[in-house]
């Protein structure tokens, strides 16, 4: 019996033993976590334990990322009372709460709830939060007391900053006083409820505001244009009668980030852990610029980055102090230039002004079942209302907004918000007198220009005519001449001609081992393309234009050496032609990876390309079309780019091929009209499908579809949305008014989580190049500006063909019109027409 009493308990021992050492995100009651052991959240994620921080011996309990090797803290229970050795112990006490113990078990910190759990347990999760959980209660969510109710200074996904208006529990932000100390600084970030008023956030220094992050929209805080919707983050912010709050998740909960203060850079910085440097990325960062200090231009003024000064008073207003703000002593604020007449209310009016960070809320009031009409009314019946707005900007607008008395640190950026300001009637008379000196001016210059411009039409005219004539008797001299001019067969199978090399036709079908099946790349609307080898070695890709192509011998001549002048790293390079009898050939570079349809549209193909190859493939489009539009000798309009007609060279390097709908143009001129429209549907822009009008923007058009299709590995023509019928436009355009871009993003790729704000941004810039009016359109140079640089991007307006419908579907295809197929080398050559 003995012997049987010592294995039992030996068994029961090792049970307890196991089980104590296997549950390493939790302990219980009558357990204890000290010093030198950790809990580790279930994925490993979090890591709660003793630490010293910086050049400190003290220890404090802390919460930590556990897969990053740089120590990074998010959460400590005693920041302000040390424990000066390893004695530390965290237990969870007799009434069921969770204390932390020092040297001879003295108090440290203690978890302060009311609650009360009979089977109290303390958890890791893998949000980063520490929960004390009651064991008989079912629901995993109900906590006795967690972390995430007493942040420090670290906000985490999921985490709420803000009040719970119900228990009067406040949840803040506040830096370290030092690297080395935990302890609250005097520097903390915070949502400042106020019964009635719009709601925002602060950041203080004491007492004094320091940075305001303008009251929530709907879809960010007006005055943080970089929480706008993206692949990253879902943003979320709750304003109810039992509870404000500010929230952020996480899209891909694969990425590690957080948003945290910075006691040394005095700044709140919102970064990402990038495993492959082994570092944190900033991804933004507040206060951003003289601007964003609080109230910088004082009352009723306004800050202008990039505006020398940067401070002005608003329209309507000037300042109080003309000696102290000529000295850029802006603390005095503006005043009005012209006091109300709150006594009749039909005098007074309202001025918009457009693109600004909305005003300091702290003096205001919100209804959110108001439209912009009562909240007018509302403003304009109350003597102390200064100005009015939507509470919520999405869709068309709802809600009401007031502000009383002073507007208060208001800033100007390109993607800020309406404001309507109350304005006198003698201001509202200026503004009037101002905005129709403003057309009378444009109205004159548009009529000087219209009469310069038909005087200019007819001289040109004229010229045109005469040069034509001329020409014509020219060409005829030379027809009799010129089969003989083109081909030299004496010269080694070549000659120059305008700089043009001609290939000998015996050349070209050796190289292409006489047109051979084996050889045979693709057909397109006007003849098939071979694959060849020059005797030198060199690939080349050759164009056989059918006998029923149409193509005259000049029309072909005058086409090739147009494109043979073209030198730029990303058009494909023509090498030259044959013209000998029947036969008309064009010899261009190989690119042996083919286009770049074969690899967005293919399932197997387009995983093989990741974010940053469709990035430099997009900016190497756009520097093309950049140089065809303003840097090439003509300027070139090219009508048909697509994915099928960019190709890729061994180092996936993209040119743009086909210019055989191209048109050039002289001098200034940047648009013209056709009668016989050409191009793909799905690509063309909506005034040249329907007017058959075409300029430098139709080309902007078109890439902005290329992008969308780069991005999203989805066909613009022939798009149907399976819930809303709408097209690839349509579909792109509704996902960024909803706040929900990244759903566009092709899900094929891994590696864009790295670059998502880059991601984000071509998927805004498409929708720019998109706009139905061309005039709305960004010019290439713009775009390549946009591509390469971080500043705010304006807001783009509707896309054209919002809706497909399928009378258009074969009009204007030139699959149907020339039976063109989609692949490489698919080049079509230009049937000359009058105008």
């Amino acid at each position: 019996m003995g012997l049987s009493s010592f294995m039992f308990i030996t068994v029961i021992f090792l049970i307890l033993f196991f089980t104590d050492s296997l549950a390493l995100d939790s302990i219980r009651q009558h357990q204890s976590l000290s010093d030198g052991r950790t809990l580790v959240s279930s994925e490993g994620r979090f890591e709660l334990g003793f630490f010293s921080p910086d050049t400190s011996e003290n220890r404090y309990l802390g919460i930590w990322y556990k897969n990053i090797p740089l120590r990074t803290v998010v959460w400590v229970a005693n920041r302000c009372n040390p424990i000066n050795d390893s004695s530390g112990v965290l237990t969870i006490n007799s009434t069921g709460d969770l204390v932390l113990l020092g040297q001879n078990k003295s108090l440290v910190w203690w978890s302060s709830s009311l609650k009360r759990a009979q089977i109290p347990f303390v958890q890791i999760l893998d949000s980063g939060n520490l929960v004390l959980r009651d064991e008989k209660d079912g629901n995993a969510e109900n906590y006795v007391w967690q972390s995430f109710d007493y942040p420090c200074d670290t906000l985490l996904p999921s985490m709420k900053l803000g009040w719970d208006l119900r228990t009067g529990l406040k949840r803040s932000l506040s830096a370290w006083r030092s690297p080395d100390d935990p302890c609250p600084e005097d520097f903390t970030y915070r949502i400042e409820p106020q019964p009635g008023t719009y709601p925002e956030g602060y950041i203080r220094r004491g007492t004094g505001k320091f940075y305001r992050t303008g009251p929530w929209n709907g879809l960010r805080f007006s005055g943080s244009p970089e929480l706008r919707p993206n692949p990253l983050y879902e943003f979320h912010f709750v304003d109810t009668d039992d509870e404000v709050y500010y929230m952020y998740k996480l899209v891909n909960e694969s990425v590690i980030s957080k948003l945290a203060l910075n006691q040394t850079t005095r700044t709140r910085e919102r970064s990402i852990w990038i495993e492959a440097n082994q570092t944190w990325r900033e991804y933004s960062s507040v206060p951003r610029d003289l601007c964003d200090d609080y109230g910088v231009c004082g009352a009723n003024g306004k800050c202008t980055i990039g505006q020398n000064p940067v401070c002005e008073c608003l329209k309507g207003f000037k300042p109080k102090s003309q000696e102290l703000w000529d000295g850029m002593d802006w603390s005095k604020g503006c005043e009005r230039s012209v006091p109300l007449s709150c006594q009749d209310k039909h005098t007074d009016g309202f001025v918009k002004f457009v693109d600004l960070k909305l005003p300091d809320t702290t003096n205001s009031w919100m209804d959110k079942n108001m439209n912009l009409e009562e909240c007018r009314a509302k403003c304009l019946n109350n003597c102390s209302c200064m100005a009015y707005m939507n509470s919520d900007i999405r869709g068309k607008g709802s809600g009401c907004a007031l502000w009383f008395g002073d507007l208060v640190d208001v800033r100007w950026f390109a993607d800020g918000q309406d404001l309507y300001i109350r304005m006198p009637a003698s201001e509202l008379e200026k503004n009037k007198n101002t905005e129709k000196t403003t057309k009378t001016r444009v109205d004159g210059k548009v009529k000087a220009a219209m009469i310069a411009a038909s005087i200019i039409a007819v001289v040109s005219g004229m010229l045109c005519l005469g040069f034509f004539i001329s020409r014509k008797r020219k060409a005829a001299l030379k027809e009799k001449t010129k089969r003989n001019e083109m081909v030299d067969p004496s010269n080694g199978g070549r000659k120059e001609d305008l700089e043009l090399p001609l290939f000998h036709l015996s050349k070209i079908v050796t190289a292409t081992n006489n047109f051979s099946m084996e050889n045979k790349l693709g057909e397109g609307g006007f003849g098939p393309v071979y694959r060849g080898i020059l005797e030198d070695g060199q690939e080349i890709a050759v164009k056989r234009l059918s006998i029923s192509s149409g193509q005259g011998v000049n029309e072909f001549k005058n086409e090739v050496i147009l494109i043979a002048k073209l030198q730029h790293r990303n058009l494909v390079k023509l090498l030259g032609c044959c013209i000998e009898g029947e036969e008309k050939l064009l010899v261009y570079e190989y690119m042996p990876n083919k286009s770049l349809d074969s690899f967005i549209f293919d399932h197997k193909q387009e995983k093989l390309l990741e974010w940053s190859q469709r990035f430099q493939i997009i900016c190497g489009v756009a520097r093309g079309l950049l140089y065809l539009h303003q840097d090439s000798r003509l300027r070139i309009i090219h009508r048909d780019l697509k994915p099928s007609n960019v190709l890729l060279d061994k180092e996936m390097n993209p040119k743009i091929s086909d210019f055989g709908m191209a048109r050039t143009f002289g001098g200034d001129q940047t648009e013209g009209n056709t009668n016989r429209v050409v191009g793909t549907y799905g690509y063309m822009a909506p005034e040249y499908a329907f007017d058959g009008q075409f300029s430098i923007k139709s080309d902007v058009f078109s890439f902005g579809i290329l992008m969308l299709e780069i991005i999203s590995g989805k066909r613009s023509r022939g798009f149907h949305h399976q819930n809303h019928g709408i097209t690839l436009i349509g579909h792109a355009w509704t996902l960024f008014q909803e706040g929900k871009p990244f759903q566009l993003i092709d899900a094929c790729m891994n590696d864009y989580s790295q670059d998502l704000s880059e991601v984000l941004r071509c998927i805004h810039i498409s929708l720019l190049c998109v706009q139905q009016r061309p005039v709305d359109r960004p010019s290439m140079p713009s775009v390549v500006l946009m591509l390469s640089g971080e500043g705010a991007l304006p807001e783009p307006k509707p896309p054209g063909y919002f809706i497909e419908t399928d009378h258009l579907a074969e009009p204007y295809s030139s699959s149907s019109k020339h039976g063109l197929s989609s692949t490489a080398y698919s080049i079509t050559m230009t049937v000359m027409e009058a105008r």
